[in-house]
């Protein structure tokens, strides 16, 4: 087992830094992270301070000025893979200590972090790409520091979800990012299905979802289950990258296109701009829905309630209300 790294209690030991070295010490400072020694941000110290650094998502130009300087004069940065973050660092010429701080050890590399925050250090947070504590490590983190009276400074930069989300063609003005969805089939049908109440029939809210390449069509295919196969959606496939990719159309028509593929590269970002539907005189009484899904589905009577209920725009309790009249 590969031994990981550990921070200093009292001197910077482990950190990268010399043994005689100070670890930098004073009071917390202005909120911009910057030390209030002049008009020019530029010849001002870091602040101590806990950073969350957003990172390039895949074009290394997408790396901000503002997030190298913090990186160059950070004490330590905690990295979700040290090897991972060396080749960024290695490519900027930046020569700084990393440790390790990722999801299963986050909790623990906490304690160690804190320590050298109180002692009035720097340490920057670092995903493998894009910024920390969305769907990645870093917000138990910030969320002890914050309650340690330390500092949490946001170093803003590449995001995948905002980026598809803008570039998408669908309905920006009011989203849900909800990140990734449970793996398995019959878990995520369900996150689909309470998701499916959120949004009005007049009103669209555009859902963001990370999903893996080898689920994605599967995870279509339920999404044209919860809204049906017109529902507008996007999928964007290797952001910022040579062979970036989007495909927009309807739920069906990406599902078939993906579907068509010998193989599916790269992490998704799923965009489905979801309405509730509005009530279909057509279909039938309630009552003949709930037992055609019983029947046609295997559902049982309560789910396929839920499901008659979404499909007329009605809420569970109306829905009851109309299933006791029939």
């Amino acid at each position: 087992m590969k031994q990981q790294k550990k921070l200093p209690s009292e001197a910077a030991e482990v950190t990268g830094l010399a043994p005689d070295e100070d670890v930098p010490t004073g009071p917390m400072q202005a909120s911009s992270g910057l030390a209030e020694t002049g008009d020019d941000p530029h010849a001002a110290p870091l602040a101590p301070g806990l950073y969350l650094v957003a990172t390039p998502i895949g074009n290394l130009e997408d790396i901000t000025l503002r997030a190298m300087r913090v990186l160059r004069e950070s004490d330590c940065i905690a990295c979700e893979d040290t090897r991972q973050t060396q080749k960024l660092l290695n490519h900027f010429g930046i020569r700084r200590p990393t440790v390790s701080c990722h999801q299963h050890n986050e909790r623990e590399r906490s304690e160690e972090i804190l320590r050298l925050l109180r002692q009035g250090g720097r340490v920057a947070v670092v995903s493998d790409a894009g910024t920390p504590g969305i769907s990645d490590p870093g917000m138990y983190l910030a969320r002890a520091a914050l309650e340690a009276g330390i500092r949490v400074i946001p170093v803003p930069g590449a995001n995948a979800a905002l980026a598809s989300l803008v570039a998408s063609g669908l309905d920006a003005s009011r989203f849900l990012f909800v990140g990734f969805l449970p793996a398995k089939a019959g878990a995520r049908r369900a996150a689909l299905e309470r998701l499916s109440a959120l949004p009005d029939a007049e009103e669209p809210l555009t859902m963001v979802f990370y999903e893996a390449p080898h689920r994605i069509v599967e995870t279509l295919a339920d999404i044209e289950r919860v809204w049906g196969g017109a529902v507008r959606v996007a999928a964007a496939r290797e952001l910022t990258k040579w062979h970036e990719e989007f495909l927009r159309g309807t739920a069906a028509e990406v599902r078939t296109a993906l579907a068509a593929r010998d193989r599916i590269r790269g992490e998704i970002v799923l965009l489905v701009e979801a309405r509730r539907p509005a009530p279909d005189a057509s279909k039938g009484s309630i009552a003949q829905r709930v037992e055609e899904l019983i029947s046609s589905e295997g559902l049982e009577r309560k789910e396929a309630l839920k499901r008659a209920a979404r499909e007329r725009g009605l809420s569970r309790s109306e829905a009851y209300r109309e299933l006791q009249r029939s």
